[in-house]
């Protein structure tokens, strides 16, 4: 998209239209080792993990998956943490140079950003297990 910036001589009393590109670009473009793939590579390997954890079956207690348990007692932070390890280490190893094991650190790294302080539950606008 461009716009038309609009400038005034003072001297001469002439107005200049000129022709001025206009960034309308995601910032995304600029981004040179496919980061903008990665980050939806992301979102959709987390997306598709909220269908796969163990949660209860009984009503009011099927969405509480085991980490909400961990959060419970503590132990959280100490969890994604072992597993960033976990998955880090065997990632090379285990199934060869396999992406799920980076999107497993990737996601494990960003609930330790949660359990660890960093964000809170009042910054994900909920109040209760979901």
């Amino acid at each position: 998209m461009n716009e038309f910036t609009l400038s005034m001589n003072d001297h001469s009393g002439t107005i200049n239209l000129t022709k001025t590109p206009v960034m309308t670009e995601s910032k995304n473009h600029f981004w040179k080792y496919n980061e903008d793939k990665i980050l939806k590579n992301i979102e959709d390997y987390v997306t598709s993990t909220y269908h796969g954890h163990y949660c209860g079956d009984e009503d009011g207690y099927s969405d509480i998956q085991t980490i909400d348990l961990m959060a419970a007692k503590k132990l959280a932070a100490g969890f994604c943490q072992a597993n960033i390890l976990k998955y880090g280490s065997r990632y090379g190893d285990k199934d060869g140079r396999n992406k799920r094991d980076l999107m497993k650190v990737i996601h494990y790294a960003m609930l330790l950003l949660h359990f660890d302080g960093h964000y809170t539950r009042k910054d994900n606008g909920l109040t209760e297990f979901r």
